[in-house]
């Protein structure tokens, strides 16, 4: 068993090192991949021959390619992300003073949605295991494949119209104490909610009709035993597979939700970046969030091996 769990490890520590070197590299050449030169696009046609030479020269776009890689991978151990060409503040300074309000919106969110769909999830598979209820399972279904294609920002303009505009209940924008967390919460939580419910129920459903669970009614356990102890814990393998993979939507969907609510993270930072050409600061941004779904997804890999050992042994 022990040696089982360090070849576990250490494919997955592998894998990660091999997906971590490949999107730094990416990352690296992100900005000479793109057609022309990138400091006069960040500049504009109008600055100084002389201003951007300066700039190229503190940026070491004039050194040659393998020795900026270099550069480059030593800038990310020391924990440096290099400048950006706007603003010519230490593109990590930025991210360090954005990335908590990004973590803010995205903790609570996730928490909400475990919050909804395991609970649900279970009400619907009890309710109507065995072919039971058809009415009450199309609805759910229904309402949860419409909730479930409604995109993020959509959602959010449409609960900031209702209940920030319409029914001044909320904030338009901003962040402004707990209040103005309600709306971009909820509109980043709604649609994988929905998703996860389903993927609860379904999972339910087929753990419903084991035979150890068959063997726990026999024994006149009650209700609230049968499910929540016996039968729910074996069925969240898939649900925490499809909840890491739900976490990582929301970071990536909070780009847009950002913006809708003008909310001071990392989404609306790398839109401005974007939108001003700056380079290093997408190359940051980007860095960051690619750094989190791979980080995430070792975390479920690491946390599904702890729930079932057997995961881990049947990979060797």
């Amino acid at each position: 068993m022990r040696s089982s769990w360090a070849a576990f490890a250490l494919r997955r520590t592998r894998r990660f090192a091999v997906s971590l070197w490949v999107l730094v590299t990416a990352a690296f050449l992100m900005i000479h991949l793109i057609p022309g030169d990138p400091v006069r696009g960040a500049l504009g046609l109008t600055a100084p021959v002389e201003l951007i030479r300066e700039r190229r020269a503190a940026l070491g776009l004039d050194d040659p390619l393998w020795t900026q890689y270099l550069d480059f991978l030593r800038g990310l151990v020391t924990g440096d992300l290099g400048t950006s060409m706007v603003s010519n503040m230490p593109v990590a300074q930025t991210i360090g003073e954005r990335l908590p309000e990004t973590v803010k919106l995205a903790l609570p969110a996730f928490a909400l949605v475990l919050a909804a769909a395991i609970p649900i999830g279970l009400v619907m598979a009890v309710l109507t295991r065995g072919g039971r209820r058809r009415a009450g399972e199309l609805a759910f279904t229904s309402t949860s494949v419409f909730l479930a294609a409604i995109p993020e920002f959509l959602l959010a303009v449409g609960l900031v119209y209702a209940f920030a505009v319409q029914l001044p209940w909320f904030p338009v924008a901003g962040r402004g104490g707990l209040i103005s967390y309600v709306l971009p919460v909820l509109a980043l939580a709604v649609a994988p909610a929905a998703i996860l419910s389903r993927i609860v129920r379904v999972e339910l459903l087929s753990v419903l009709g084991d035979d150890y669970i068959r063997t726990a009614r026999a024994k006149r356990l009650t209700a609230r035993l049968v499910y929540l102890r016996h039968a729910l814990p074996n069925a969240l393998t898939a649900t925490l597979t499809v909840a890491g993979l739900t976490l990582t939507a929301m970071v990536v969907g909070t780009v847009l939700v950002e913006n809708v609510f003008a909310w001071p993270g990392m989404g609306s930072t790398i839109v401005e970046s974007i939108l001003q050409k700056d380079y290093p600061m997408v190359q940051g941004v980007v860095l960051v969030y690619g750094a989190g779904v791979l980080l995430v997804n070792l975390l479920v890999d690491v946390l599904l091996a702890v729930l079932d050992p057997r995961s881990a042994i049947k990979e060797g």
